[in-house]
């Protein structure tokens, strides 16, 4: 892919964002009774169990548009997971992942300086494509494919434009404000132009701490399309 040809996205307006992500991040979250530690574990564990059903180890991994390196370790722990290169536009964010995140199987680079090779086994991305200008989410998406390995696995969650409680969260995080959401039809569809195979879609978070006693259930409610957040998980084709 010529250098040309890469995304321009992930804009580097987060450099204003870099130092107090995490800050403004919360007071967004505060309505959900959580914080962003709560909706970090149960992605990871989410996707360990959609990897343990394909028998999928997560080798060498990709965390796309990494931000400050807040999942570095999460994606380490997973099952088999050798390397991460974490990619970003935003420098200041790198250097805040490299000083706060340095350990010896992960690397962060920018997103303009990484070449894809084809050989990553999984590829994570959590709430990034909303922050894409949608005519260069298709360059975002071709970007990942020629990351991966045939067979390799992309797990792109994006927050759910159907649930209402998304959209006030979002409305009261500065750098969320003004982003452009993806539908999970919308994002299937995307996956599919850009020759990714879907694995499957499953919602994620029905109910705030609240109503914690009811997260019993979520498993179960994974199809119904109104969890905060949402997993579309891709590979690329053998052939």
């Amino acid at each position: 892919m010529s250098p040309e040809a890469l995304p321009k996205s992930l804009d580097p307006e987060f450099d204003a964002f870099a130092d107090n992500y995490d800050e403004a991040l919360q007071r967004g979250l505060r309505v959900s009774g959580e914080g962003k530690e709560f909706f970090a574990a149960g992605r990871l564990r989410w996707l360990q169990r959609r990897l343990n059903e394909r028998n999928h180890a997560a080798g060498a991994i990709m965390d796309f548009g990494c931000g400050t390196g807040t999942s570095t370790a999460g994606l380490l722990g997973l099952v088999g997971a050798r390397s991460l290169v974490g990619t970003e536009v935003s420098e200041r964010s790198l250097a805040v992942a490299r000083r706060e995140r340095g350990e010896p199987r992960a690397r962060f680079e920018l997103l303009g300086d990484y070449r894809p090779a084809g050989r990553l086994d999984l590829a994570f991305c959590n709430g990034v494509f909303h922050h894409i200008p949608p005519d260069q989410r298709a360059a975002s998406l071709a970007f990942l494919h020629n990351s991966l390995r045939p067979g390799g696995l992309f797990a792109l969650f994006e927050n759910n434009p159907w649930n209402p409680g998304t959209r006030w969260v979002m409305s009261r995080i500065p750098f969320d404000r003004e982003a452009v959401t993806l539908s999970p039809p919308e994002t299937r569809s995307r996956l599919r132009s850009a020759g990714f195979e879907i694995v499957g879609t499953d919602f994620l978070f029905f109910f705030p701490r609240p109503l914690a006693w009811f997260r019993g259930l979520e498993p179960v409610l994974r199809g119904l399309p109104l969890g905060a957040q949402y997993l579309v998980l891709a590979r690329r084709p053998l052939r």
